[in-house]
C-alpha cells in the first residue's frame, strides 16, 4: 500500500522510516528540516539497529503529494487545526486515517472535520525522539497498536498490522476504548509529572514518595475507565506500566520536550478532555485535576 507521513518527527518519522525501510512506499511531509532531509535523506538511530534512507519522498507541501491508501497523523494534537488544509490532498475514498496522537477524544474532533474519512487510533509504545534536523533517535520499544474508530474494511486494518509487522514493527489490532484509556494510563502521569517536577521517568520511580504518586495518579486513570465501562483494564495493568517504566531507558516524555522548547504542551487532549469526560461520568480524577492546573499555569509562564 502507499503510505503518507503528516508530521515527520518521531513518531511518524519512526514508523514511516521503518515502513520505507521494509520496502514500502511512504511520502513524507517535512516543514523545518525538508531541505535537509531532501539532500541527505533520513537517518534513525534505533536499538533495534540504526539505518539510513538515501531516497526519501519528500514534500514541503502536502498538495504535491499523491493520493495515499493510508495516511499516518504524527502531528502533535495541538496542531490539528492544520488538518483540513495538510489532510485534503491525500484522501481518496477508500484512505485510511491512523491518529497517532496523545489523549482522549482525538478521533471525535477529526472525524466532525472530516465526516466520511476513515479513521483508526495508532497506541505508540515507544521512546523516540527527534531534536536534529533529519534523525530520529529511537531509544526502547516501538510496538504500535492500531484500533479501528470508523474504518468501513476489517480486512483493510488487517492489511496495515500485517505490512507494518513486515516492517519489523510489532504491531496488535485492539479495541478502541481500551487502547485509548490504557495509554491514558501512562500518559498521563508521566507526561504531566515531568514537566512539573523538571525530571525524568527514572527519577520520578526511585523516589518511593513520587513513585507512589504516580501509581494513585494511574489509579485514578484506571477508575474512570472502569467507570465508562472499559474492559481489561484493572491494578495489574498499572504494575505491568511501572515495572515496564522501571526497565526503560531513562526518559523525557513529549510533553517534556514541548515544555523545554518552549512549544504548547498537548494538554487538552491529555488532560482537559479525559478528566472532563469522567468528571461528567460522576468519577472526577482529583489528582491529575491539580496536575492539569500546575501544567496550564507552566505553559503560560513558559510560552
Amino acid at each position: 500500500m502507499k503510505y503518507g507521513i503528516i508530521g515527520t518527527g518521531a513518531i511518524g518519522g519512526y514508523y514511516g522510516a521503518k515502513l520505507a525501510h521494509g520496502g514500502q512506499e511512504v511520502h513524507f511531509l517535512l516543514h523545518r528540516d525538508y531541505e535537509y532531509v531532501k539532500q541527505n535523506g533520513l537517518q534513525v538511530d534505533s536499538c533495534d539497529g540504526s539505518f539510513h534512507l538515501d531516497n526519501v519522498n519528500v514534500y514541503q507541501h502536502s498538495s504535491d503529494m499523491p493520493k495515499c491508501d493510508v495516511v499516518l497523523v504524527g502531528l502533535k494534537s495541538v496542531n490539528n487545526g492544520m488538518l483540513k488544509e495538510l489532510l485534503t490532498p491525500l484522501v481518496g475514498a477508500d484512505t485510511l486515517v491512523v491518529l497517532i496522537q496523545n489523549g482522549i477524544g482525538v478521533e471525535d474532533d477529526v472525524q466532525k472535520m472530516f465526516p466520511g474519512v476513515q479513521l483508526a487510533a495508532g497506541l505508540a509504545f515507544i521512546c523516540s525522539a527527534k531534536t536534529e534536523p533529519g534523525v530520529v533517535n529511537h531509544q526502547c520499544y516501538g510496538s504500535i497498536n492500531l484500533a479501528n474508530y470508523s474504518c468501513r474494511d476489517e480486512a483493510k486494518m488487517q492489511a496495515v498490522v500485517d505490512e507494518f509487522r513486515a516492517a519489523g514493527i510489532e504491531t496488535g489490532l485492539v479495541e478502541y476504548n481500551e487502547a485509548r484509556w490504557k495509554k491514558a494510563v501512562w500518559n498521563m502521569p508521566f507526561n504531566g509529572m515531568t514537566v512539573a517536577l523538571h525530571t525524568q521517568t527514572d527519577k520520578l520511580l526511585k523516589n518511593p514518595s513520587t513513585r507512589l504518586l504516580i501509581r494513585e495518579q494511574m489509579m485514578e486513570v484506571v477508575g474512570a475507565a472502569q467507570h465508562l465501562g472499559v474492559k481489561n483494564l484493572d491494578e495489574t495493568f498499572v504494575e505491568k506500566m511501572i515495572t515496564m517504566t522501571d526497565e526503560m531507558t531513562p526518559y523525557s516524555p513529549s510533553m517534556r520536550l514541548d515544555y523545554d522548547f518552549h512549544r504548547p504542551m498537548e494538554i487538552y487532549y491529555l488532560y482537559t478532555r479525559p478528566l472532563e469526560i469522567a468528571r461528567v461520568a460522576g468519577f472526577p480524577m482529583r489528582k491529575l485535576e491539580m496536575l492539569e492546573a500546575e501544567l496550564r499555569f507552566l505553559e503560560a509562564e513558559n510560552l
